[in-house]
């Protein structure tokens, strides 16, 4: 087999939530530059409607699922539409998720929950729901999205945030050792600090925390999304079929100073 081939994702349906922008976006385009037929999951139908322009614009196929990932039942639906759309569902891509900025004293008990139910429980539900299917195609790539606090700790107004990251690298190595007998790889990718619409005003706003970041990271700046394509291409591919359980940080060297 050619390393073209070895990562060619012609044929393969790739499902990703949160996929409609920032991260999610520049994930599913990869992807979709690397063959893959697209399922973005998410809740706003504007931004989805977007997003499916620019991924057919790749000569693939897109479809748009809305979705609310704390229900369990939409959760089971969304892979039910995905493999009637698509016909299969070869490559979940969890990146679905959320953060609450307030401190640990401060955070209701329905907040925790909140965040946890998206970034972690909605990861669970999501693969648990296309296990069946990537079973019996025999065998299917799934990756987690967590995040540079994984690792750290969140600070203040990060508690919930950083305990739901850090659950996904744990779910996703549970889930490697669990299904590796399904020839199912599920492994996490820890990005660092990118620019996105959401981060864009960070230099302007905020250029004291901008700078301190900055310094810390080897590379001396902010990722641009497009970034992170060859990481998800990579584990998506028949090239990581030997690879499961790993966690790869996407940062620049920002986790190592």
């Amino acid at each position: 087999m050619s390393i073209n081939e070895l990562f060619d994702l012609s044929g393969r349906v790739a499902l990703v939530t949160g996929g409609n922008g920032g991260l999610g976006l520049a994930m599913a385009l990869g992807l979709a530059r690397a063959g893959a037929n697209i399922a973005i999951a998410a809740r706003n139908t504007n931004k989805t409607k977007s997003a499916l322009s620019e991924i057919r614009a790749e000569g693939v196929k897109a479809e748009g699922i809305q979705v609310d990932v704390t229900q369990e039942s939409e959760i089971e639906q969304m892979v039910t539409q995905t493999v009637n759309a698509l016909g299969r569902v070869d490559i979940l891509i969890n990146n679905a998720g959320i953060t609450m900025r307030k401190e640990p004293q401060d955070l209701s008990a329905d907040e925790w929950d909140q965040v946890l139910d998206v970034n972690l429980r909605a990861a669970f539900l999501a693969s648990r729901a296309v296990y069946s299917h990537m079973k019996s195609q025999g065998g299917g790539k799934i990756i987690s999205i967590g995040s540079m606090y994984s690792i750290f700790g969140g600070g203040g107004s990060g508690a919930p945030y950083s305990s739901s990251k850090g659950g996904v690298v744990q779910l996703s190595k549970s889930l490697a050792v669990a299904w590796a007998k399904d020839n199912i790889q599920c492994n996490a990718i820890l990005p660092g600090w990118f620019m996105t619409d959401l981060t864009a005003a960070v230099p302007a706003n905020q250029p004291d925390r901008y700078d301190l970041i900055c310094r810390r990271i080897p590379t001396g700046r902010w990722g641009e999304p497009e970034e992170l394509q060859g990481t998800t291409v990579f584990l998506s591919s028949r090239a990581s079929d030997y690879v499961t359980g790993a966690v790869i940080t996407v940062d620049g060297g920002y986790s190592v100073m």
